[in-house]
């Protein structure tokens, strides 16, 4: 049993938060410094004074198998097909050591950010077998309980007989990029058949470009809603849905969200690959945020790629997303902030986690004062909770140069100010 003391709520009040056998046994208001002291600080208490707490992040979309691979291969045309060239090439030189290497780096950059769950999808082409779905099962295994890894098998011919290979060596989701396909609506009835067959969820990379005559998000709908498919269905990206006249967003919306699709933005990658050939007035290549909220339908927000050639920056973390579905996607920061927590706990089928009793102590704590000023500052100070216990915290330090008239005159500064920001236990 621990208390993390003084923790403010995402709306700013302040409370104490006890933690008991990984969940949150209770929540009551924060106590007075008096009280906190004649009640004693036990040895896992935790001070979060002036540090805003909330739910741990989801990354709903990763490709750790590609992750932090953008100093080894360039994309030189700079979109989709250009990403997948270069990877094409690095491929052949790719051992099952490197992606187990490089997954692992970037779950430690995930982590230590906040981030607690991961759905990756891991590629299972033709030509190339199930080496790299091996590699992060190795991966997923090693992790539990720390970082919880979902792998969606990526194949790219969703009707041959490598999606149900891969489901059954141990991938968690059926996955495919039905648009890159020859008969894009075949393949969707395709991954949908295999992963009824293994009794497992879909996630479908989905209309991943600006031609708004690729359309299988409403095929996707048409055929969960006529089927009664019964596993959690999750269209990711759905860019072209943005190219669509408003009536024609709203309906196939109000389709998405009857069929209980779960929709994925993935800011980042598709501002990076999208609008290349459209000089002005850019597209910015965000599936349609609003029309799918006014719907009813989950959108959650994920990274994508993590310093590969679709995307060649990126920090891992969560709060850049969030940030990006303000400036991107005209969300206010309750709303981003909730596509990086709770709506993709609900696309991946976790328990919810909020700051009330019972709920899992999956937790972050970031400096601010509220929710926006951690978003808005998004330092890389932070403690992370899972299951109750600390499996990430990150202290900094800074020395600041002292105005001049802080030292009594003009003239050069002559001295440095030590600023330190991390909760203390």
């Amino acid at each position: 049993m621990s208390w993390l003391r003084s923790a403010r709520r995402t709306m700013g009040e302040t409370v104490d938060v006890e933690l008991a056998d990984g969940v949150i046994a209770q929540v009551v208001p924060a106590s007075a410094a008096g009280a906190i002291t004649a009640a004693g600080v036990g040895p896992g208490d935790v001070d979060l004074s002036g540090h805003v707490l909330m739910a741990s992040f989801v990354e709903p979309h990763a490709h750790l198998d590609k992750a932090l691979t953008a100093s080894l291969v360039p994309n030189l045309t700079g979109d989709l097909l250009g990403a997948v060239a270069a990877m094409d090439t690095l491929r052949p030189m790719t051992t099952r050591a490197d992606i187990i290497a490089r997954a692992e780096a970037a779950l430690r950059i995930h982590l230590a950010f906040g981030t607690t769950h991961i759905r990756t999808h891991v590629n299972v082409l033709t030509g190339v077998g199930l080496e790299g779905l091996e590699a992060l099962i190795e991966v997923r295994e090693r992790w539990r309980g720390v970082v919880d890894l979902q792998l969606a098998a990526l194949v790219n011919d969703t009707s041959g007989p490598l999606l149900r290979a891969a489901l059954r060596l141990g991938a968690d989701v059926a996955g495919g990029c039905p648009h890159m396909e020859d008969d894009p609506d075949r393949a969707v009835a395709a991954c949908l058949d295999a992963a009824g067959e293994a009794g497992v969820p879909i996630d479908l990379h989905t209309d991943e470009t600006l031609d708004p005559a690729a359309l299988s998000l409403v095929t996707m709908a048409d055929l969960v809603s006529r089927t009664g498919f019964p596993h959690p269905v999750t269209a990711s990206h759905c860019v072209s849905l943005s190219m669509q006249p408003v009536d024609r967003q709203e309906e196939i919306a109000e389709q998405v969200a009857a069929a209980g699709i779960a929709v994925v933005a993935l800011p980042q990658t598709n501002l990076f690959l999208q609008g290349r050939g459209h000089p002005v007035a850019t597209p910015r290549g965000l599936t349609a945020v609003a029309p799918l909220l006014r719907a009813g339908a989950t959108v959650a927000a994920g990274g994508d790629n993590l310093r590969d050639p679709f995307h060649l920056v990126g920090r891992g973390d969560a709060l850049e997303v969030a940030a990006l579905m303000v400036i991107a996607g005209h969300l206010d920061p309750a709303r981003a902030l909730y596509t990086v927590t709770e709506a993709p706990r609900a696309a991946l089928g976790l328990p919810a986690v909020d700051l009330s009793p019972g709920a899992p102590a999956d937790l972050v704590a970031i400096p601010g004062a509220d929710a926006l000023d951690a978003l808005g500052a998004a330092g890389v100070a932070r403690t992370v909770w899972r299951d109750g216990r600390i499996v990430a915290h990150t202290v900094v330090h800074s020395e600041l140069a002292v105005p001049p008239t802080v030292l009594g005159g003009p003239g050069p500064a002559r001295s440095l100010a030590s600023v330190s920001s991390g909760p203390k236990a």
